[in-house]
């Protein structure tokens, strides 16, 4: 079996603008998948969601995105029904309940990271994704098997850096996990990045989730502001069974 951890990032990894409460926190959330589940089970069932609520055209398909989704922002306008809605959203928390799937989210707190490191910092984006590959390496010691990474593109300058970190990561190790045992687990060392419009599934579900688990750490480090939306607080109490366990402690959530 071959997992691959899709990667998700909420916020950014400006440290200039971690005084802006709305730029504080970055995160990354990584959903591990057999790919085999990927492809006979997650994807068929995503398409089949998408056409039974939106009717897509093969040509120009539906891709999920959590804030437009939220929103009823094209091509969900149909999501401003409240019926309809209704009946989207607990078809899509039966799948996102009964879908196999593994995850990991690191939130770091940037004002206090820039505060405490006043002369030299990590970069938050390579803070957080050592964390995850930290984990997912540990995951696939445990299970005995083997996978890769993928994240969504940025853009071409993000893109670079996304994969200088990995690489880096690949090459050097960290404190905790030596380069040599990401080089066992990890069956590239370069990060796939695609883009949205790709369609790529495991990449939607990991939109889906990043922010409501991101919230759930916010809270419960008494960090959010505002309160947490019904539907969200719906996908937080799946995601209990969701988070990566290794013996009896949680290492599906860390706040940095």
């Amino acid at each position: 079996m071959k997992f691959r951890m899709y990667v998700d990032e909420v916020g950014n990894p400006d440290l200039n603008s971690s005084d802006n409460p709305l730029h504080r926190f970055l995160s990354l959330t990584g959903i591990i998948i057999n790919l085999d589940h990927v492809r006979e089970t997650i994807h068929p069932e995503m398409e089949k969601l998408k056409s039974k609520f939106f009717n897509p055209h093969p040509d120009d398909p539906i891709i999920f995105h959590r804030k437009d989704m939220m929103n009823g922002k094209f091509p969900f306008e149909i999501l401003r029904d409240k019926e309809i809605r209704k009946k989207f959203d607990n078809k899509l928390i039966d799948c996102l309940k009964n879908w196999q799937y593994t995850v990991i989210t690191v939130c770091l707190d940037k004002k206090i990271h820039k505060e405490t490191y006043t002369v030299w910092h990590y970069d938050p984006y390579h803070y957080c994704l050592a964390l995850l590959l930290e984990r997912f390496t540990i995951f696939l010691e445990q299970i005995k098997c083997k996978g890769d990474v993928m994240a969504e593109s940025r853009g071409g300058k993000e893109d670079k850096r996304l994969k200088a970190s990995f690489l880096k990561l690949w090459n050097e190790g960290t404190d905790y996990i030596s380069n040599e045992r990401f080089q066992y687990v990890l069956t590239s060392k370069k990060l796939k990045v695609k883009p949205k419009t790709n369609n790529i599934s495991g990449l939607q579900l990991a939109d889906l989730v990043a922010h409501p688990s991101r919230n759930e750490i916010l809270y419960e480090n008494g960090l959010l502001e505002g309160n947490i939306a019904p539907f969200a607080e719906k996908i937080i109490n799946l995601l209990q069974g969701k988070y990566y366990q290794h013996g009896i402690r949680i290492h599906g959530k860390k706040f940095i």
